[in-house]
């Protein structure tokens, strides 16, 4: 089902959760899937983005999550929380039992504060061979492969876009998820290079979704903005009941 939801006329809209109660808001609105924010679950655990929460964490969050949703869930796992195929692939197979669907794995690493995308080809072979593990171990996962080029280098991003996808794609990805992507002609052209369904992610120059429909884009997320907008909102809210000196601005009545 997962699958067949990035390939419908409408763009997949997956709304993106950190604990039981935010899934439980969007089974409720009636979205079609779920997926982890991991910056918005590592900000809520009092740490940054970057797997600065160990995957035992993560995998307690998912865990929490996937107990009060019958939603196909995603869970973001950053880099694999691990280093060699087997071990991300032992830790997918640790989501797989709580009945995740798919995962985003990205090709960058982030070193005291400074993201850097890693080699393309070893990424792939990297990914063909977590690919092939799962494959024999009888898994299904959705692999959604997060490039970063449009974080990290925008100068040169659409060629090596490009360029990167068809390695991934080779090595048997199942979707590209790219994040700051926003241009409308790099859109374009990327949905016009590519067979792999397009992910974008919210940002304050992306196109709406009607529109985003038209350039081909097949999946459209929050990442950590809606998480980031209810802190804000938190924070008024407080900062409102010091100033009154009283409960009026939660407007009870």
């Amino acid at each position: 089902m997962f699958r067949k939801l990035h390939h419908q006329e409408t763009p997949l809209i997956l709304c993106n959760v950190w604990d039981a109660a935010s899934a439980i808001i969007a089974e409720k609105l009636g979205y079609q899937a779920i997926g982890t924010s991991s910056a918005a679950i590592a900000t809520s655990l009092g740490t940054t983005d970057g797997q600065n929460i160990c995957f035992e964490n993560l995998l307690a969050v998912a865990k929490q999550i996937s107990e009060v949703t019958t939603l196909p869930l995603s869970v973001d796992i950053e880099a694999g929380y691990a280093d060699t195929p087997q071990e991300i692939v032992d830790n997918i197979a640790k989501l797989a039992k709580l009945g995740v669907v798919g995962i985003n794995i990205e090709d960058s690493q982030l070193i005291n504060g400074r993201r850097s995308l890693v080699d393309k080809y070893d990424f792939s072979e990297k990914l063909s061979q977590i690919i092939a593990l799962l494959n024999d171990a009888d898994i299904e996962m959705f692999i959604n492969v997060r490039s970063d080029t449009y974080i990290v280098d925008a100068a040169k991003a659409l060629p090596e876009t490009i360029e990167r996808i068809s390695l991934y794609e080779d090595a048997g990805a199942d979707g590209i998820f790219l994040p700051c992507l926003t241009a409308p002609d790099d859109i374009s052209k990327i949905v016009a290079n590519c067979s792999l369904p397009l992910n974008v992610m919210c940002m304050p120059e992306l196109e709406s979704f009607n529109q985003l429909q038209k350039l081909g884009v097949k999946r459209i997320s929050m990442g950590n903005f809606v998480y980031d907008s209810m802190l804000a909102h938190l924070e008024n809210t407080l900062s409102s009941i010091k100033q009154h000196g009283s409960f009026k601005p939660l407007n009870l009545v």
